[in-house]
Protein backbone atom coordinates (compact mmCIF):
# COMPACT_ATOMS: atom_id res chain seq x y z
CA UNK A 1 0.00 0.00 0.00
CA UNK A 2 1.46 3.17 -1.15
CA UNK A 3 1.90 6.38 0.97
CA UNK A 4 -0.36 9.04 0.17
CA UNK A 5 1.35 12.47 -0.77
CA UNK A 6 0.71 15.19 1.86
CA UNK A 7 -0.64 18.13 0.57
CA UNK A 8 1.51 20.95 0.83
CA UNK A 9 1.01 24.75 -0.45
CA UNK A 10 4.00 26.76 -1.77
CA UNK A 11 3.70 30.42 -2.06
CA UNK A 12 5.70 32.58 -4.42
CA UNK A 13 9.31 32.71 -2.24
CA UNK A 14 9.66 29.07 -2.95
CA UNK A 15 9.15 29.49 -6.55
CA UNK A 16 11.62 32.48 -6.67
CA UNK A 17 13.93 30.85 -4.36
CA UNK A 18 15.03 28.55 -7.22
CA UNK A 19 17.01 31.17 -8.19
CA UNK A 20 18.07 32.60 -5.91
CA UNK A 21 21.89 31.61 -4.23
CA UNK A 22 21.04 31.40 -0.78
CA UNK A 23 17.66 29.10 -1.09
CA UNK A 24 18.42 27.63 -4.80
CA UNK A 25 19.78 24.14 -3.60
CA UNK A 26 16.87 23.47 -0.90
CA UNK A 27 14.15 25.24 -3.33
CA UNK A 28 15.11 22.86 -6.29
CA UNK A 29 15.19 19.68 -3.99
CA UNK A 30 11.83 20.59 -2.84
CA UNK A 31 10.16 20.57 -6.21
CA UNK A 32 12.47 17.55 -6.90
CA UNK A 33 10.10 15.54 -4.47
CA UNK A 34 6.96 17.34 -5.26
CA UNK A 35 7.86 16.01 -9.03
CA UNK A 36 8.24 12.48 -7.27
CA UNK A 37 5.28 12.29 -6.04
CA UNK A 38 5.78 12.67 -2.15
CA UNK A 39 4.08 15.60 -2.11
CA UNK A 40 0.83 17.08 -3.48
CA UNK A 41 1.22 20.52 -4.66
CA UNK A 42 -1.74 22.88 -4.24
CA UNK A 43 -1.22 26.61 -5.69
CA UNK A 44 -3.61 29.39 -6.12
CA UNK A 45 -3.82 32.12 -8.32
CA UNK A 46 -2.45 34.80 -6.24
CA UNK A 47 0.87 33.43 -6.96
CA UNK A 48 0.34 33.63 -10.73
CA UNK A 49 -0.84 37.39 -10.01
CA UNK A 50 2.51 37.99 -7.61
CA UNK A 51 4.92 36.48 -10.56
CA UNK A 52 3.93 39.53 -12.58
CA UNK A 53 6.56 41.38 -12.08
CA UNK A 54 9.10 38.44 -11.60
CA UNK A 55 11.92 37.56 -13.66
CA UNK A 56 11.41 35.51 -17.21
CA UNK A 57 12.96 32.68 -15.77
CA UNK A 58 10.88 32.47 -12.53
CA UNK A 59 7.80 32.89 -14.33
CA UNK A 60 8.97 29.89 -16.81
CA UNK A 61 9.50 27.59 -13.44
CA UNK A 62 6.22 28.69 -12.34
CA UNK A 63 4.11 27.58 -15.59
CA UNK A 64 6.26 23.87 -15.60
CA UNK A 65 5.22 23.44 -11.77
CA UNK A 66 1.72 24.82 -12.57
CA UNK A 67 0.63 22.13 -14.82
CA UNK A 68 1.22 19.18 -12.40
CA UNK A 69 0.07 21.30 -9.81
CA UNK A 70 -4.11 21.03 -8.32
CA UNK A 71 -4.85 25.12 -8.32
CA UNK A 72 -7.10 26.00 -5.66
CA UNK A 73 -9.65 28.52 -6.71
CA UNK A 74 -10.01 31.77 -4.44
CA UNK A 75 -13.10 31.66 -2.07
CA UNK A 76 -14.80 33.68 -0.17
CA UNK A 77 -14.32 31.90 2.87
CA UNK A 78 -10.67 32.39 2.25
CA UNK A 79 -11.13 36.18 1.68
CA UNK A 80 -12.95 35.90 5.21
CA UNK A 81 -10.06 33.86 6.88
CA UNK A 82 -7.90 36.27 5.72
CA UNK A 83 -9.66 39.16 7.31
CA UNK A 84 -9.77 37.65 10.88
CA UNK A 85 -5.89 36.99 10.72
CA UNK A 86 -6.03 40.75 9.89
CA UNK A 87 -8.72 41.67 12.56
CA UNK A 88 -6.50 39.53 14.59
CA UNK A 89 -3.71 41.84 14.07
CA UNK A 90 -1.40 38.85 13.09
CA UNK A 91 0.45 40.95 10.50
CA UNK A 92 -0.85 44.47 9.09
CA UNK A 93 -3.60 45.53 6.08
CA UNK A 94 0.03 45.72 3.74
CA UNK A 95 1.16 42.18 4.30
CA UNK A 96 -2.68 41.05 3.47
CA UNK A 97 -1.33 38.91 0.89
CA UNK A 98 0.57 36.73 2.91
CA UNK A 99 -2.57 36.49 5.13
CA UNK A 100 -4.38 35.28 2.20
CA UNK A 101 -1.55 32.41 0.91
CA UNK A 102 -1.95 31.15 4.70
CA UNK A 103 -6.03 31.73 4.40
CA UNK A 104 -5.79 29.77 0.96
CA UNK A 105 -3.93 26.60 2.09
CA UNK A 106 -5.67 26.24 4.89
CA UNK A 107 -9.15 26.55 3.33
CA UNK A 108 -7.95 23.79 0.64
CA UNK A 109 -6.98 21.64 3.10
CA UNK A 110 -3.45 21.74 2.82
CA UNK A 111 -1.63 19.78 5.66
CA UNK A 112 1.03 22.47 5.67
CA UNK A 113 2.74 25.13 4.24
CA UNK A 114 5.95 25.71 2.91
CA UNK A 115 7.70 29.53 2.58
CA UNK A 116 10.99 31.88 2.73
CA UNK A 117 8.59 34.63 3.98
CA UNK A 118 10.15 34.28 7.36
CA UNK A 119 8.78 38.24 8.53
CA UNK A 120 4.56 37.30 7.93
CA UNK A 121 4.13 33.05 7.39
CA UNK A 122 7.22 30.94 8.83
CA UNK A 123 7.92 32.90 12.20
CA UNK A 124 7.33 31.54 15.17
CA UNK A 125 5.15 34.01 17.00
CA UNK A 126 2.88 33.69 14.17
CA UNK A 127 2.36 30.43 13.76
CA UNK A 128 0.11 29.79 16.60
CA UNK A 129 -1.85 32.97 15.77
CA UNK A 130 -2.71 31.87 12.10
CA UNK A 131 -3.54 28.56 13.89
CA UNK A 132 -5.56 29.59 16.97
CA UNK A 133 -7.84 31.84 14.25
CA UNK A 134 -7.91 28.54 12.12
CA UNK A 135 -9.30 26.51 14.87
CA UNK A 136 -11.63 28.95 15.76
CA UNK A 137 -13.33 29.90 12.79
CA UNK A 138 -13.61 25.92 12.31
CA UNK A 139 -10.50 25.32 10.42
CA UNK A 140 -7.42 22.91 11.38
CA UNK A 141 -4.29 23.68 12.02
CA UNK A 142 -1.78 24.12 9.41
CA UNK A 143 2.15 23.30 9.68
CA UNK A 144 3.82 26.22 8.39
CA UNK A 145 7.87 25.47 7.57
CA UNK A 146 10.76 26.37 4.71
CA UNK A 147 11.30 23.81 2.76
CA UNK A 148 14.46 23.17 4.26
CA UNK A 149 12.18 21.69 7.01
CA UNK A 150 10.38 19.53 4.99
CA UNK A 151 12.09 17.55 2.77
CA UNK A 152 12.48 13.56 2.76
CA UNK A 153 15.69 12.85 3.79
CA UNK A 154 16.36 10.37 0.82
CA UNK A 155 20.73 10.05 2.09
CA UNK A 156 21.00 12.95 0.81
CA UNK A 157 23.04 15.94 2.30
CA UNK A 158 21.30 19.13 2.40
Amino acid sequence: MSKKPIRVYADTSVFGGVFDEEFDKVSRLFFDQVKNGQFHLVLSPLIHDELEKAPVKVKTFFEKIRVTAEIADLMEEMIDLQHAYLEAGIVAPKSETDALHVAIATVAECHLIVSWNFKHIVHYQKIPLYNGINQANGYHSIAIHSPQEVLIDEDKNI
